[in-house]
C-alpha cells in the first residue's frame, strides 16, 4: 500500500496514528513513576519518545490518510495528560509551584465545561488551535529541562534558566489558546442559533 491510496474513514479505529497514540498513552503512568522517583534521565528519555511518536502519527494520518475521530481525541487527550503528570510530579518535588499547576489544571478543567454546551449543538470537540499546539510545545520542551535543571551543574543552571523560559512562555500561550477556544465555541452556538432560527422561519413561511 502506498501513501495517499487508502480513502479517509474517520470512523477507522485500527490504525498505525491510533496505535502510536495509545503507546503515548500508556507512557504516561510510567513517565510520572520516573519523575516521582527521580530517575530523570529516563523520564525525559520517556517524553522524547513521547514527542517522536507524537509527530510521527500527525504524519503518518495525513501522509496516508488515516485521520480519524478518535485519533483527534487521543492525540490532545496524550498531550494533557502528560502535561499534567508533569505537573504533579514536578509539584510534588518542589520544582514548579503550587500555582503554576493549578493554573494549568484549572485552563482545562474549564475548557472541559464546553464539551456539553458542543454537544447540545451537535458538535464534537473543536480543533486545536495552532497557538495550543505551541503552548504544548513549549510546556514539554520547559519542563524536562526543569528536571535536568535540578543540579549543581553550570549545565544544570542553563537548563534551569532555559526551562523556566519555555515554561513562562508555554503558560502564556496555554491561556491564551483557552481564550480563543471559548470565543469560538461561542461562535459555534451562536451560528447554530442563527440556523434553527432561520429554519423555524423557513418552516413558517
Amino acid at each position: 500500500m502506498q501513501p495517499g491510496q487508502q480513502a479517509g474513514d474517520g470512523s477507522r479505529i485500527l490504525t498505525l496514528p491510533n496505535a502510536l497514540s495509545v503507546l503515548r498513552l500508556l507512557g504516561v503512568p510510567l513517565f510520572l513513576w520516573l519523575v516521582l522517583t527521580e530517575r530523570d534521565g529516563f523520564a525525559v528519555a520517556v517524553l522524547m519518545v513521547s514527542g517522536v511518536t507524537d509527530y510521527l502519527d500527525g504524519k503518518i494520518a495525513r501522509a496516508w490518510n488515516q485521520m480519524s475521530r478518535v485519533g483527534a481525541l487521543l492525540d490532545p487527550a496524550a498531550d494533557r495528560l502528560y502535561i499534567l503528570a508533569t505537573l504533579i510530579g514536578l509539584t510534588v518535588r518542589d520544582v514548579v509551584p503550587l500555582w503554576l499547576t493549578l493554573t494549568l489544571v484549572g485552563r482545562d478543567l474549564f475548557l472541559a465545561t464546553t464539551l456539553p454546551v458542543l454537544r447540545r449543538y451537535g458538535h464534537g470537540p473543536l480543533p486545536v488551535h495552532y497557538l495550543g499546539k505551541a503552548a504544548t510545545f513549549n510546556l514539554l520542551s520547559g519542563f524536562p529541562l526543569l528536571l535536568l535543571g535540578e543540579g549543581e551543574s553550570l549545565v544544570s543552571q542553563v537548563a534551569h534558566a532555559f526551562g523556566w523560559a519555555f515554561a513562562i512562555w508555554g503558560t502564556a500561550l496555554y491561556l491564551w489558546a483557552g481564550v480563543l477556544y471559548v470565543v469560538q465555541v461561542r461562535q459555534v452556538v451562536l451560528a447554530a442559533r442563527a440556523e434553527h432560527t432561520g429554519s423555524v422561519g423557513e418552516v413558517g413561511l
